[in-house]
């Protein structure tokens, strides 16, 4: 009797599992969609005629489903690259499956500007319309389409798409979680389209912890912004200081005392100054105190992160990586705009990610 019964279980056991493996559907393969969206807000400055619409891609995750809200990064591509290139090199479909993340990309186009750059050093981009604009009509698109969870919103970019993630986070901030810049710029950091050009070479050439703090009394926005910044020391196309300055105005942003506790004379421990036009820049746009430094060696490259927090959560962290030019750290070298060695980028965005619940 025992032996038939256990017989029994064997083969209910058994059923369950060929009716479980029957009925279950594997998860869906993460896929590509493309989008087109405008804003009326999006006209440039500097390109008037040109319609404010753009196209982009979206990457929807392994097992996505409308079905739960899914968490939304924003990846905008850098001058000279497309979305695809983007997606390839930074390896973040990767990411995107183990996060859940639905990944907006938006594609620039050239008659906005013949080098496929986003348009960051605009009056009206800077000014949370332009591009901007366009980016947030997108994202709002994307999140309603495809049931993003519009609390959950990272935004992030690469050297002008970094600079334009910056303006669009900083103008609306309401919509976002945290941004992300690797090798970017400051909002408002050139005074006119003219001056890109020098303020990548020099650093902002306009007081950007002013206008952060404007925009903050102006919105009347005491809640927390996180900034991740990700920089090459051997950057020679968008040089170190402009990370100190985008530091410098987001802490403004946050209201962080760093600011206010520097002392005189604070030397500008950005990176290892190689000419006089790096020391010039670095000592306009000195690092404040810290709430935490780590040095580490990974690899060949020495890698210093540091750190403001405000009551006990990340306000604003600054990572330096020695050797590293005007690339993506940690990237498909395949790929224009990438370097293979460490530390990788897409990991340091998704601790970023986690550290600010996005």
């Amino acid at each position: 009797m025992r032996a038939l019964l256990a017989r029994l279980r064997s083969l209910l056991a058994g059923l369950r599992t060929w009716l479980t493996r029957l009925f279950r559907r594997p998860p869906e393969p993460g896929r590509f969609e493309q989008g087109s969206k405008g804003a009326l807000q999006g006209w440039l400055a500097s390109a008037p005629l040109v319609v404010p619409s753009r196209e982009y891609l979206v990457y929807l995750p392994s097992g996505h489903s409308r079905s739960r809200r899914a968490p939304v990064l924003v990846l905008c591509h850098g001058c000279r690259q497309s979305p695809e290139e983007f997606a390839a090199g930074t390896r973040i479909t990767e990411a995107a499956d183990r996060r859940g993340w639905i990944v907006l990309l938006p594609r620039q186009k050239e008659s906005a500007n013949p080098w496929r750059c986003w348009n960051w050093f605009d009056a009206r981009t800077a000014r949370g319309s332009g591009e901007a604009a366009i980016l947030l009509a997108q994202l709002e698109a994307v999140t309603r389409e495809h049931s993003g969870d519009a609390g959950r919103v990272i935004v992030a970019g690469m050297s002008a798409g970094g600079a334009l993630a910056a303006a669009a986070a900083l103008r609306h901030a309401a919509q976002v979680r945290g941004v992300f810049v690797h090798s970017g710029l400051a909002c408002g950091a050139a005074s006119a389209p003219a001056a890109a050009m020098k303020v990548m070479a020099h650093g902002p050439d306009t007081d950007v912890e002013v206008l952060a703090r404007d925009v903050r009394r102006e919105a009347a926005r005491p809640a927390l912004l996180p900034l991740c910044v990700v920089h090459g020391a051997q950057d020679d196309v968008v040089v170190p200081a402009n990370a100190a300055a985008l530091v410098r105005q987001f802490l403004a942003l946050n209201a962080h005392p760093a600011l206010a506790r520097e002392p005189a004379g604070t030397d500008a421990d950005t990176h290892e100054a190689t000419d006089t036009r790096e020391v010039t820049a670095a000592a306009r746009w000195p690092l404040p105190p810290p709430d935490a430094h780590a040095v580490e060696r990974l690899g060949e490259r020495e890698v210093t992160t540091r750190e403001w927090r405000s009551e006990g959560r990340l306000c604003v962290r600054h990572v330096l990586v020695a050797g590293l030019g005007h690339a993506w750290s940690g990237g498909d070298a395949a790929y224009p705009y990438n370097d293979a060695a460490p530390p990788p980028a897409t990991a340091l965005l998704e601790r970023f990610a986690a550290d600010v619940g996005g």
